[in-house]
């Protein structure tokens, strides 16, 4: 779930509205995750076309997008590619783990345990790849671009945000403040009422923006120390950090000795998976690609209707409102940025 840094960042709320006119880099894979997760049946269970298909991913995609766009966000879907060598543990963990729920998720519902089933049918959750490939079809379809990274879609996301052509990056995780993004919004793809696990009570959601610049400042560090204070509690290319060392620790080792190196020079026993200079490369220096084009389209609305309905079993009269909400988007994010264009020649948002 990427490194743990919510003790040391202050997010600010915001709302959508806020964002009318911003291009923002969603991190496609934990999107789809979000969705899958989130968007369930009675039972916990996924929802599914009448050919068994899950298509959670779809309604979420469709929905929340066509609410985002509405307002005048300009999306982009960045999506993962061939993962590092050091997520090896990481993925193989993740896959035990998924494993592990849906055991017990299916001996829940023979129990008759519905709310636990519930919990456990949200940690099964798995975007296979013709998931992914169906999103990339029908984010196509609805005029929203997406890009193939290379690697970490976070690390693509924080580089188009770090060279402008993107406001911000939006994920659930913070890894993407140690990739460097200016700018992280969390919370964007699963704004409003959510239910606690294993309570039967509800919070409200709501977007947060985290700024990288004004983090670092208050903690007193360098984006380099960041990246090693992500190393010592534990990242995806790391998992178990340092036993015993939290965020705030970390932070207060780092201000008293300085470099990842020195820190464990003080510390008893301690052992990296891989060269810690391979470690901070990753974040420092990802693997990123400039070859994109970031082009929004008005959507195909009888692509859609053949993709979700005639395929995919969705309501007819509910698609046709979505698209019409992405067709009122797409035209006032394009009178916006044609005023901005006219008064702010140099406005890149």
């Amino acid at each position: 779930m990427g490194v743990q840094l919510g003790d040391l960042v202050e997010a600010k709320s915001i709302s959508i509205e806020d964002l009318s006119g911003k291009k923002i880099a969603f991190d496609g894979h934990n999107v789809l995750y979000q969705f899958i997760s989130i968007i369930r049946g009675r039972l916990g269970e996924p929802l599914r076309d009448g050919s068994g298909r899950v298509t959670s991913h779809l309604s979420g995609l469709i929905y929340r997008n066509a609410n985002l766009v509405e307002t005048g966000i300009k999306i982009v879907y960045v999506f993962d590619g061939k993962p590092h060598k050091f997520k090896t543990e990481t993925i193989e963990s993740r896959v035990e783990a998924r494993r592990e729920a849906q055991i017990k998720y299916e001996a829940a519902l023979k129990e008759g345990k519905i709310s636990e089933a519930k919990t456990y049918a949200q940690q099964a959750v798995a975007a296979t790849t013709s998931m992914v490939d169906d999103a990339k079809k029908l984010l196509t379809l609805m005029g929203i671009p997406w890009i193939q990274a290379p690697s970490e879609g976070e690390a693509q996301s924080a580089h188009m945000a770090q060279k402008g052509d993107v406001w911000a990056t939006a994920s659930q995780d913070y890894d993407s403040l140690l990739f460097g993004t200016p700018r992280l919004i969390r919370n964007l793809s699963i704004t409003g009422r959510r239910k606690l696990p294993r309570k039967s009570l509800y919070i409200k959601i709501e977007p947060e923006r985290v700024d990288l610049d004004s983090t670092l400042s208050r903690l007193g560090i360098s984006r380099e120390l960041l990246v090693d204070l992500g190393i010592l509690i534990g990242t995806d290319y790391n998992p178990e950090g340092v036993k015993g060392v939290g965020p705030k620790t970390a932070l207060k080792l780092l201000k008293q000795y300085g470099r990842l190196e020195e820190v464990l020079s003080h510390l008893d026993n301690v052992k990296m998976p891989h060269p810690i200079d391979e470690i901070r490369e990753i974040f420092l220096k990802p693997e990123v690609t400039n070859n994109y084009k970031l082009e929004w389209r008005p959507p195909d609305e009888k692509g859609i209707i053949d993709f979700l309905c005639s395929e995919h079993d969705f309501d007819k009269d509910r698609v046709k409102k979505a698209v019409e909400k992405i067709a009122l988007g797409f035209d006032k994010s394009r009178e916006k940025t044609t005023l901005e264009q006219w008064f702010n020649p140099e406005s890149s948002e």
